[in-house]
């Protein structure tokens, strides 16, 4: 969640940097082509020349997870890693994340990575629609796995591994408003132009808030929400940081964002009554991120060590804190408030795999067509 620095609270402007994924797999995605490998110091360093080291890993994932070596979890997990296991973790962060595999294979190239982090149920879904052949391989043995929390499970086929997950929800300044209970309520005239969200089409959170509304009410109604959004001057930005920027900055008080916002916010001393939570008609969106094996990796067991060693209690707590989301297992290591701050909704809701195939890119393209037109 390159896409999370932004004014925060008090006034003050301040640089920082909100890792957590951005939504339905939690990563904003960009329309532009992929970059090439980014093997950046800035994801920590390796435990010596490449000559020095048994293998080579490199892992897909979405920028945020990377881009700030302080506060993101890519550089503690590669120093962490590389010093057990004596490898070298390389992070491939291409502009169009999951896009730049499946346009890849498409084109009959190498993909030139051994795994992908970051996955979520709409993203299979698009491998599936796009790919005759597989992208990804099965899970096959990987320590920790029964110890993933039950329900978070999202591939009926068996080839992703949930490492975390987050709730859409709404985050809104409670010195400027109170944000209301439910759908419905953002349509009254006392919210008009209140709300800033993200566009479907490039934003994983955008999306999940939007399938959040196709679940209220149903695939035959959410285009006449999203007309009465519009006439109530709702605001839809690009990415997740264009959205909670203008949020920060005070364009608005209330934005399309996750129930563990307070997490963040204490982490940088935020006034907490600006980061109030929301969960509309008492739901939240759930989106489970997950791990899986590209086919004819190189190195697939040192894949499968690795995603074992993500799914350690110690690891899923620090991966939790610095991705601001929470952790996939049952038995992560989570300071004492964390509980206290990352709030889950009253009823989880969600589309499964089956739901989505078939669905998903026609439910945005329509609202494209309507949004464009309104």
């Amino acid at each position: 969640m390159n896409r999370r620095s932004f004014l925060t609270a008090a006034g003050v402007t301040v640089s920082v940097s909100f890792a957590g994924c951005a939504g339905l797999g939690g990563s904003d995605e960009s329309s532009t082509e992929a970059s090439s490998t980014d093997e950046s110091t800035a994801t920590g360093t390796s435990t010596g020349d490449a000559g020095d080291v048994e293998e080579t890993l490199v892992v897909g994932t979405y920028s945020a997870f990377v881009d700030s070596p302080s506060t993101s979890p890519g550089a503690w997990v590669k120093q962490r890693f590389e010093e057990e296991f004596d490898a070298r973790l390389i992070w491939q962060t291409p502009s169009n994340e999951v896009n730049h595999y499946i346009e890849r294979r498409n084109a009959g190239v190498d993909i030139e990575a051994d795994m992908y982090l970051g996955l979520n149920t709409d993203h299979l879904v698009r491998v599936d629609e796009n790919l005759d052949d597989g992208l990804f391989a099965g899970v096959g043995d990987v320590a920790g796995q029964d110890d993933i929390k039950p329900g978070l499970q999202f591939d009926p086929d068996g080839r992703a591994i949930p490492y975390d997950t987050g709730y859409i929800s709404l985050v809104f300044d409670g010195t400027e408003t109170t944000a209301p209970e439910t759908f419905d309520g953002l349509l009254a005239e006392e919210h008009a132009g209140d709300l800033i969200t993200q566009n479907p089409s490039s934003s994983a959170t955008g999306r999940a808030f939007l399938l959040h509304t196709v679940k209220q009410f149903g695939p035959d109604g959410y285009l006449d929400y999203w007309s009465d959004l519009q006439e109530n001057d709702v605001r839809v930005l690009g990415s997740w940081s264009d959205a909670y920027s203008a949020w920060s900055g005070g364009e608005a008080p209330m934005v399309v964002s996750y129930s563990t916002d307070q997490v963040f916010a204490d982490q940088n001393d935020a006034n907490m009554e600006e980061h109030q939570i929301r969960f509309l008609n008492d739901q939240g969106y759930a989106n489970p991120e997950g791990m899986a094996v590209f086919e004819g990796a190189d190195t697939p067991d040192l894949a499968r060590e690795f995603m074992g060693f993500l799914l350690r209690p110690e690891i899923q707590g620090e991966i939790a804190v610095r991705n601001v989301q929470f952790p996939a297992t049952e038995s992560a290591d989570l300071p004492e408030d964390y509980a206290e701050l990352a709030q889950e909704p009253p009823e989880p809701v969600t589309f499964g795999y089956d739901e989505l195939k078939g669905s998903v890119s026609g439910w945005i393209s329509d609202w494209e067509r309507q949004f464009a037109s309104n």
